[in-house]
């Protein structure tokens, strides 16, 4: 089993920036690739930016790319989403999630934590 568990969320007006962290815990060692989604209320859940735990190979989705910033800090077990230039439309629960290989789906999930961008 993996443990996700996200922070860092807040109240930000437009422009501004926040830092997104997600710690995993547990088997570790098992994770592969690890990524960022979001869902707004009403909306489906998107992906964000996902990363390669092993070779720091990363994507990102088109409404975040240039903003955006995904990392790792693989001797804390620790992801990164460094948000610039918020905008109203990135307003979300933020989710992290961990897989196993390197595409497909994820198989472990954070709780989630709010991001609301203020206009």
């Amino acid at each position: 089993q993996v443990q996700l568990v996200e922070s860092g969320g807040g109240l930000v007006q437009a422009g501004g920036s926040l830092r997104l962290s997600c710690a995993a815990s547990g088997r570790t060692f098992s994770i592969s690739r690890m990524g960022w989604f979001r869902q707004a209320p009403g909306k489906a859940r998107e992906s964000v930016a996902s990363i390669i735990w092993t070779d720091d190979w990363t994507t990102y989705a088109d409404s975040v790319k240039g903003r955006f910033t995904i990392s790792r800090d693989s001797a804390n077990n620790t992801m990164y989403l460094q948000m610039n230039s918020l905008k109203a439309e990135d307003t979300a629960v933020y989710y992290c999630a961990a897989a196993f290989l390197r595409t497909g789906g994820y198989n472990y999930w954070g709780q989630g934590t709010q991001v609301t961008v203020s206009s």
